[in-house]
């Protein structure tokens, strides 16, 4: 029997949120060439796949953060998966802007909260961990209690969890990175001499060649 974190990449693989392309890899928008992309948008187009993340977060954010008061979604891609774990768990929901809006209330936080409460943070996918960690800052600059954060997805680049430990945050992912390239090669989705490849990338991706 496959275990969750199993079963959530084999969603992600099932509906090419996840592809996998060791001879021709991708660009992504910091330059890096990834023999992987990841897009976890798509997910929301598969009622299946969006009620299993959905649940999944609920029943760790049941066990792992019972004091949560406040769900937080990380703009933009985690904004609906934050809003389907705070209906599930009937709490009430904000979410963070990539940057502080430079137009009317000029927020960075949107939504209504009080001083004080316990936030668990929400998003899509975790790479170095920078845009995630600047939106817990946000966070914390209007008083809120951060508990933690989970995500769906995370590379595990050790930049990534360098930088979570540094900052004192938990992170909870429902799959990531080993899980997924192992699940790829029990399915045939990938070869034995292409996992060379794809774990030699993970160590290294901003010289990986």
């Amino acid at each position: 029997m496959m275990n969750q974190e199993k079963i959530i990449a084999s969603l992600l693989l099932d509906i090419q949120a996840v592809k996998l392309k060791p001879e021709n890899p991708f660009i992504w928008a910091s330059g890096w060439k990834s023999p992987i992309y990841c897009d976890n948008r798509k997910t929301l187009s598969y009622p299946l796949v969006r009620k299993a993340i959905q649940e999944d977060f609920a029943r760790l954010a049941t066990q792992i953060y019972p004091d949560a008061e406040v769900i937080a979604g990380v703009a933009t891609g985690a904004i609906a998966h934050g809003l389907l774990v705070a209906e599930a768990l009937n709490l009430p929901f904000i979410y963070v802007r990539t940057a502080t809006k430079n137009h009317g209330l000029g927020n960075r936080v949107e939504g209504a909260w009080k001083k004080g409460q316990k936030v668990l943070v929400i998003e899509d996918l975790i790479s170095t961990g920078g845009s995630s960690l600047s939106a817990v800052e946000a966070l914390k600059s209007e008083e809120l209690d951060v508990l933690g954060m989970m995500a769906i997805f995370t590379y595990g680049f050790p930049v990534a969890e360098d930088n979570f430990k540094n900052a004192g945050v938990k992170l909870t992912t429902l799959s990531n990175y080993n899980k997924l390239i192992e699940l790829a090669y029990e399915a045939e989705y990938i070869t034995k001499e292409q996992i060379s490849t794809l774990q030699k990338w993970r160590k290294d991706p901003e010289g990986w060649k």
